[in-house]
């Protein structure tokens, strides 16, 4: 049996002032064949185990390149290109093959395409024929559209949310590849259009609970696997929006209708499934009083809408800069992505104070950058973060403080979000000491920080992420779904 593999993996915000290029997929993870590491990256686990169970299980497996930008604006279309015909050309040069297995996200746009990862499929599919079994696993933060359902026989996506579960649903994938390729299962794949579109937080209710029957459910009455594809509504692409998928073992009928039944279920807890966010004002009211009231560890606010991992450049001000106006000094902040300003860190050297123009640089969406005199406090040619077993990329860091005040900055080049408190710990930042930790992520961030803080508050600041889907001025993604209209689905009576 010969399996090939390979991963090709972005989150496209079309409304990023920031765009991709191949320096982008470089920066962030970039893997010839065979280069892989044996630690996964968040989209690509599906090549390193198939590498230990090709090993284990006494087949072979073909690696093909492996890359993922962090998440920004429109992909170059001669990046796209090149990316994907270099792994077409990996898979043409290793058939024949009995399948392909693919670690994608889902929500990449590129130049001239709206879906690359339809495109490349079709080509993926085209070239191996109909009869060989292609299969991938996707982000949830993705567009399903259904010339991928078409080209693939079967999929799944991370059910968690913070995607703590990547490298188990990578498994989930490769596992029920290896065992439709030795003929004990005939996966079938139904999908439902919610027609909405929202965030689905499974660290808390009532995501938990659904995500929890959902698991439950799979291995049952031929159910292979349930995925919830949220969708991302940065994304402005004609198939943008919430769907269910459900892999049945040769039961068609019984998927389309498991699947719409729970379509219908979560439609009806839209309006309750995402998490609370205060303003920046109540938001820094709440932390000061839980400081005062005697909380003794930090509170984590969270900067949900400057997060890199939602394609905008993580730059923004906003939040610190009302810190630094009211006096609220023992601060970590992580992350500010600014390459100058780490560029004159680096210049000044460790222990030198210096007058430093940071953040606010890529659009006036999120606030003026800052200016203040600082100590650099730490400098890093590669700065990194964990996020599971993951290592993530800082690139270029600096570490800096502003004079006058115990508020600690983490500078950084390659720009990512925030995932766990290692990006403080590996840089030298003391993060339990402080009052109050300003992460910039949506929810990533949740798992890695829950047990380190004393509450995690959300903050919506401004931004040039599209915060809201009634209003957005999508130029492409349908009009026709919640919240932009009331009902689509004619389920309030």
């Amino acid at each position: 049996m010969r399996i090939f593999t390979a991963s090709l993996a972005t989150e496209t915000n079309t409304f990023s002032p920031v765009p991709t290029d191949l320096a982008s997929f470089k920066a962030a993870f970039y893997a010839g064949p065979g280069e892989h590491p044996d630690t996964p990256t968040l989209c690509s686990s599906p090549v390193p185990i198939l590498r230990r169970r090709g090993l284990a299980e006494d087949f072979t497996v073909i690696e093909g390149t492996s890359c993922w930008a962090e998440p920004a604006g429109l992909i170059q279309r001669q990046t796209y290109e090149s990316l994907r015909d270099t792994i077409l050309g990996e898979l043409e040069a290793a058939l024949p093959v009995n399948g392909v297995v693919l670690g994608l996200h889902g929500a990449m746009v590129a130049q001239g395409y709206d879906d690359p990862e339809g495109d490349f499929l079709s080509r993926v599919r085209a070239l191996v024929g109909p009869d060989v079994l292609v299969a991938a696993e996707f982000d949830p933060h993705s567009h399903l559209t259904a010339l991928r359902v078409s080209k693939l026989d079967l999929l799944a996506a991370f059910l968690e949310f913070p995607h703590t579960d990547f490298e188990e649903r990578g498994e989930h994938v490769v596992d029920l590849a290896l065992r439709a390729l030795r003929g004990e299962i005939r996966p079938v794949v139904s999908t439902f259009d919610c027609r909405m579109i929202t965030i689905y937080p499974t660290s808390r209710e009532p995501m938990r609970s659904f995500v929890d029957r959902l698991k439950a459910m799979e291995g049952q009455d031929g159910i292979l696997s349930i995925s919830v594809i949220h969708g991302f509504m940065a994304g402005d692409v004609p198939d943008m929006g919430t769907r269910i998928v459900v892999v049945t073992d040769d039961k068609r009928e019984a998927g389309d209708a498991l699947a719409e039944r729970l379509g219908r279920e979560l439609y009806a807890m839209r309006r309750d499934t995402a998490m609370p966010m205060l303003a920046t004002e109540p938001g820094l009211d709440r932390a000061i009083a839980l400081r005062a009231a005697g909380a003794t560890k930090p509170v984590v606010i969270a900067d949900v809408w400057d997060n890199p991992g939602g394609g905008v450049a993580g730059d923004g001000t906003a939040i610190l800069r009302r810190m630094i106006e009211r006096g609220i000094g023992k601060v970590a902040v992580a992350t500010i992505w600014d390459p100058v300003a780490v560029s004159f860190c680096h210049a000044a050297g460790e222990g030198a104070e210096i007058l430093l123009r940071f953040g606010g640089k890529s659009s006036h969406h999120g606030g003026e950058p800052l200016d203040a005199r600082v100590r650099v406090l730490r400098t890093e040619e590669t700065g990194w973060q964990t996020f599971r077993n993951s290592r993530v990329t800082l690139g270029r860091t600096a570490v800096v403080r502003l004079l006058g005040t115990e508020i600690d900055v983490v500078l950084i080049t390659s720009r990512t979000q925030t995932y766990e408190p290692t990006i403080f710990s590996n840089l030298g930042v003391d993060f339990e000491a402080k009052d109050i930790l300003l992460v910039k992520s949506t929810n990533h961030f949740h798992a890695g920080f829950a047990p380190v803080a004393a509450e995690i508050l959300y903050v919506a600041a401004p931004t040039s992420y599209p915060t809201d889907p009634a209003t957005t001025p999508y130029a492409k993604a349908s009009h026709e779904l919640w919240p932009r209209v009331p009902d689509p689905l004619g389920l309030d009576g």
